[in-house]
């Protein structure tokens, strides 16, 4: 990749539907939930460290999580780590880092955001994923990579392609004409998704010219662009007028998400184009989700997340399981269930609710029960 490339990590959010092993100070990009030997943002890290170098790769996290990254990435240069004290969401966590680097290098340098829990099969057509959207964004488009939909998902959003873009640019033989961003369907409506072949699922990765970001903020989003702004042109300088400027202006800027303030209005216009990737992608945004990563412990389809020393099941199937806590989690005569076994919680649940575990993180958010999220 050219050295005009700059790899972004978001690392936030607290991963509410994998609690209780993700929590608030230790969020599941922080974990291996595939037992890799690499926790999530690590296998992050290495995958755009490949594409890009590892001095050309960034992260952006909240505060309280500078620590465990620092911990986890060793090889992240200290002065590529971008740290927020309240999560104000993605088109802040990309606009930040964006305004920061247009300092530093300019507005031609490109910037691909691709977040830090996502799990990638392939790394090598992943990267020429990559390399076709750099070579749109260098063009002048706001690019995403939509992810080939395997099933009708009511989980994800999706993108509507257009017309090719080959004719335009060469280098992205595959590049179309992102037409709309819709939200999640129901589940008919993902179905007719589906069978135009038209739509692909949304993962929120996207690739542009820092200056173009700047410049669409500038006109979409003018607080937020000038707010970025104003911290990127301190950012460098004296620690102390760093945190000054963060302190008074970080907490005011706008919290919305990327696709509603930058990718939808662009999409109307013809701003966005959308590189097809069949890399094999999840976002494990449930335990079912985890459940489909790794593989069977036995015959009987049960899954265990971590050590399948600490589990056993008798006349049980289609479990997912973790026995976090170190005790020996026993199963007897349950099928597809989400037993998640940690040391002051445990969460018993049919698999077939698995999205619901973030109602569960809410309703004991209400109660003030803090201490176990």
């Amino acid at each position: 990749m050219a050295n005009d490339f700059h790899a972004l990590i978001p690392a936030g959010g607290a991963g509410s539907r994998l609690w209780p092993i993700s929590r608030r100070d230790r969020p599941k990009f922080l974990y291996d939930f595939l037992g890799s030997g690499r926790t999530m943002i690590q296998s992050t890290f290495d995958r755009l460290a490949a594409i890009a170098g590892a001095d050309h790769v960034s992260v952006i996290t909240g505060v309280a999580h500078e620590a465990a990254v620092r911990a986890q990435l060793p090889d992240l240069p200290d002065a590529n780590l971008f740290c927020e004290p309240v999560g104000r969401d993605s088109t802040a966590a990309i606009a930040l880092p964006a305004a920061i680097l247009a300092e530093r290098y300019g507005g031609d340098c490109v910037i691909g955001s691709f977040a830090a829990d996502h799990v990638i099969r392939d790394d090598e057509t992943f990267a020429d994923c990559v390399r076709e959207a750099v070579a749109a964004a260098r063009a002048g488009y706001v690019t995403t990579i939509g992810i080939a939909a395997t099933r009708p998902s009511t989980a994800f959003g999706y993108i509507r392609q257009g017309a090719s873009l080959a004719g335009r640019v060469p280098d992205a033989p595959h590049a179309r004409v992102a037409e709309a961003f819709v939200e999640k369907p129901d589940a008919a409506t993902a179905a007719a998704y589906l069978a135009t072949g038209e739509y692909r699922w949304n993962a929120g990765m996207f690739v542009m010219k820092t200056g173009v970001l700047l410049d669409l903020l500038k006109r979409l989003k003018p607080e937020i662009h000038r707010a970025v702004t104003d911290i990127a042109s301190v950012w460098d300088g004296p620690a102390d007028v760093r945190a000054e400027a963060m302190e008074r202006i970080w907490p005011g800027i706008e919290k919305i998400a990327f696709d509603y303030a930058v990718a939808e209005p662009l999409a109307a216009e013809g701003g966005v184009a959308v590189v097809p990737g069949g890399f094999g992608w999840d976002d494990i945004g449930d335990f079912n989700s985890v459940a489909a990563l790794i593989p069977s412990a036995d015959p009987f389809n049960n899954k265990i997340i971590g050590e399948t020393g600490k589990v056993i099941c008798l006349d049980s199937a289609g479990n997912v399981i973790a026995p976090e806590s170190g005790r020996m989690v026993a199963v007897l005569g349950a099928d597809d269930l989400v037993v998640i076994d940690t040391p002051d919680a445990l969460l018993v649940a049919p698999r077939a609710r698995s999205q619901e575990v973030k109602r569960m993180v809410a309703a004991l958010a209400a109660r003030g029960e803090d201490s176990v999220l």
